[in-house]
């Protein structure tokens, strides 16, 4: 089966209008492959990464690493998905902004029923990204009910989750975000408390709420603008995770830093590392989708745009106009 779809390719890394929609055809799956047609397209700031050539990829390429939809063919070897199944991923090769794709079938799992289609697209890449980090990127001895952590950028949408499911851990999580509004939405969310960065001097107000002890771990996925001031909020032996770098990547980091800091580890962890194999990909899932259907998470979707405003959804993202999740509709 052959189609003509709409999709979403950038020929020459750019600005959010270097997106363009376009006719392509899509074919049937190959071995370990499924064909997939998107009800919703997930929308995450390393879309923007990508687009913008700061994570390099071979052009003229696709944008956009998670989706949920219906299965309509599965290709040789593929066991776990069957056509007619209502599915979502999280998943490289990028290219989730369009109507329909064949990709890998190894991180795609199938959706229950209880979940729709646009809650499983705006959840999988930043829950599975929630996962990982509060379950797994721990700092030494884990962490307990009761602990101190710092997580910035609270009110984006891996955030959000974050908030909740620290929440349903009984974690003490600080979050830091842009506005008071924001700060009252991670709060809302489960943020034991809130920090406005562009008013409060966070690393004083960590101090401040910990006792002077300072945290377990720091959460970061901003960047330059968050850097020293993450290290300065951990306590001895503390564990420094970065998982992205919104403001900008921050500078080579001095290795004796980490002992001036009091012993303190630092991780570069990427979704991707954890979900390379799909039975990975499926006990995390499983986790997500329990904390999910229990009510204990709840995915909120405040912006909804069509596949042709692609271009627009990404200046709100880099712009930081938005809360909690964003999803294209095709």
């Amino acid at each position: 089966m052959s189609s003509r779809e709409r999709a979403i390719k950038v020929q020459v890394p750019g600005d959010a209008d270097a997106m363009q929609l376009v006719e392509v055809e899509v074919g049937d799956p190959g071995p370990g492959e499924v064909r997939i047609r998107h009800q919703a397209c997930g929308i995450n700031y390393i879309d923007v990464y990508h687009r913008s050539g700061a994570y390099p990829l071979p052009a003229p390429f696709g944008i956009g690493g998670e989706g949920a939809g219906l299965i309509e063919a599965v290709g040789e070897g593929v066991t776990h998905l069957a056509a007619g199944d209502r599915a979502a991923y999280a998943s490289q090769p990028p290219g989730s902004y369009c109507t329909a794709r064949v990709m890998p079938a190894r991180n795609v799992v199938r959706l229950p029923d209880a979940i729709d289609f646009e809650t499983g697209a705006a959840m999988m890449l930043k829950g599975l990204t929630a996962q990982y980090l509060l379950r797994r990127t721990l700092p030494q001895g884990g962490l307990q009910a009761g602990d101190f952590v710092l997580f910035h950028a609270a009110a984006g949408g891996v955030g959000l989750i974050a908030c909740q499911w620290a929440r349903a851990l009984g974690l003490q999580l600080i979050g830091t975000a842009g506005s008071d509004e924001k700060c009252a939405l991670a709060a809302e969310l489960g943020a034991a408390f809130t920090i406005n960065y562009r008013t409060e001097n966070f690393v004083a107000r960590v101090k401040e709420i910990t006792g002077g002890r300072g945290v377990k771990v720091v959460y970061d996925s901003v960047g330059k603008d968050t850097w020293d001031g993450s290290l300065d909020c951990l306590q001895p032996f503390g564990l420094m995770a970065s998982f992205g770098a919104a403001s900008g990547p921050p500078a080579p980091v001095a290795v004796g830093t980490l002992a001036a800091k009091g012993s303190i580890y630092l991780t570069r962890p990427t979704l991707f590392t954890h979900i390379a194999t799909h039975e990975n990909t499926q006990a995390m899932a499983d986790e997500l989708f329990e904390v999910v259907g229990s009510g204990q998470v709840k995915i909120r979707i405040d912006q909804r745009y069509p596949l042709a405003d692609a271009a627009r959804a990404h200046r709100d993202l880099e712009a930081r106009k938005t809360t909690g999740s964003s999803v294209l509709l095709p």
